[in-house]
């Protein structure tokens, strides 16, 4: 190894320490870096979560019109420290948390029911289809996944 390249390498090491701390700041609920100004910080972090949410609702429409009004807030509060796996899979996070918190709305429940008969999901792999016939269940609604179809078998209500 040329002695040349240490000093280089040791900056890009710092570059990219400071660039995580970074992105933590913004999407993952971390401290401001050392140099950055918390305000603006805190605008581009409000920002970053805001589009977040949308991106949220466009895989999870039925989650976002059941909590209507209340969907920004809902959305944020969960959000707020956790980074993020994905709109698919955010929503996915966020209704097993409000269904295990008995708030998860019924067009939530209805689309929940509905994901987990069609896909397996277990917190940490990205969702896989499901191949042999399955029920999901959440607050009252049950579906059902038979040869590649999801019936809704009882809405939630």
């Amino acid at each position: 190894m040329n002695t040349a390249d240490v000093p280089h390498r040791s900056s890009a090491d710092s570059l990219a320490a400071r660039q995580a701390e970074l992105v933590a700041a913004l999407v993952a609920g971390g401290p401001p870096p050392p140099g950055f100004a918390p305000a603006p910080l805190a605008a581009a972090r409000a920002a970053l979560l805001r589009k977040r949410a949308g991106e949220v609702a466009r895989y999870w429409p039925l989650l976002a019109a059941g909590l209507g009004p209340n969907w920004p807030a809902t959305f944020l509060d969960w959000a707020t420290d956790r980074p993020t796996l994905g709109g698919l899979r955010d929503g996915w996070e966020l209704a097993r948390v409000l269904r295990a918190r008995h708030a998860l709305p019924a067009l939530g429940a209805d689309e929940l029911a509905v994901r987990e008969a069609a896909f397996r999901y277990d917190g940490h792999q990205p969702p896989r289809r499901r191949r042999l016939p399955a029920v999901g269940r959440a607050g009252t609604a049950v579906a059902l996944q038979l040869a590649g179809r999801v019936r809704l078998l009882r809405p939630a209500r």
